[in-house]
């Protein structure tokens, strides 16, 4: 799903969604960000910040901007270790005094299979890891944050990366880059984990939500169906590895060429490591095998195949 131009923000500049919801974007659009980071401001006098964002000064300034006289900063909480979600955390927290809240670490939250990976040289793409976080609180799933005027519920949702998470508020939720409106969520292991990510997908659907609030772009007016599309479009991605495995063996690359024909070019390793990600969640369903140790040469064939 390509973005649209419907979602065209001021930058730097707070504004309302709805009660004791704000946003702020970043100044750091790109094709993996869309038209930057979404920062989300809760409650009405002790604030929650939500993912404060990059390294970056002027959105610092931003943020800061948008506390009023009487208001300040109770909580600072990291959906994720992603550099365009995390490392601002860490200046928010000296400027404020407010403690950081995530799952962990970059790397908590990855299951045994990713991990394997990573010890056995995988090495991830697509967005930049922040390994040098560490947060003070840690969260698991089923907490909840709570402030004088609001509360949000911590949803453990892995599958972009370990340690995401997404937060519910009321009947919305504030999904970061699990679900987004304008693009599918990139799935790169040993950091990204699909199996993961469908279960947490099915997870989220488990609940009935009014709307979603992304890590970028608009919101997701529709949540049910969004997940159902979420859900049928990776089924279909995987119909179409699987088609062509079975005219023989091919690598990540070869794959991602033949299945995402429409996809510019400058986004195809991102669409390389998501098709590793399906190669990876139908091995272990024995569904196919890989000739070496997994990389982007790898040739994976059917079991029992050509």
């Amino acid at each position: 799903m390509l973005p649209s131009d419907d979602f065209d923000p001021p930058i730097g500049i707070s504004e309302v969604l709805e009660l004791g919801l704000r946003r702020i974007v970043a100044p750091n659009p790109s094709p993996m960000t869309y038209r930057g980071t979404n920062t989300y401001l809760v409650g009405t006098t002790a604030l929650a910040v939500i993912d404060p964002g990059p390294d970056s000064a002027a959105h610092l300034d931003a943020v800061m901007g948008a506390i009023g006289s009487e208001q300040f900063v109770s909580h600072i909480i990291v959906t994720h270790a992603h550099l365009d979600h995390s490392p601002l955390a860490a200046p928010l927290s000296k400027a404020t005094g407010a403690p950081v809240l995530a799952f962990g670490t970059a790397t908590d939250g990855r299951s045994s299979v990713m991990q394997g990976l990573a010890d056995n040289g995988l090495v991830g793409g697509g967005e930049g890891v922040d390994i040098s976080f560490a947060p003070d609180t840690r969260l698991r799933d089923g907490d909840v944050i709570n402030g004088p005027d609001w509360h949000l519920d911590v949803i453990h949702t892995p599958g972009h990366l370990g340690n995401h998470i997404c937060l519910g508020f009321g009947d919305a939720c504030l999904t970061a880059d699990h679900v987004m409106g304008w693009a599918s969520s990139l799935v790169s292991p040993p950091d990204g984990d699909l199996t993961d990510f469908m279960a947490s997908c099915e997870k989220l659907r488990r609940r009935r939500w009014r709307v979603f609030y992304p890590g970028h772009g608009g919101p997701v007016i529709d949540p049910t169906a969004r997940l159902e599309w979420l859900i049928a479009h990776r089924r279909t991605r995987e119909a179409a590895i699987l088609a062509t495995l079975d005219k023989g063996p091919a690598t990540a690359v070869q794959i991602a060429q033949l299945v995402y024909v429409d996809t510019p070019k400058a986004l195809l390793p991102a669409a390389t490591r998501n098709v590793l990600a399906h190669l990876i969640d139908l091995m272990g369903r024995s569904e196919i095998e890989a000739s070496d140790p997994l990389a982007h040469d790898t040739r994976f064939a059917r079991i029992g195949g050509v």
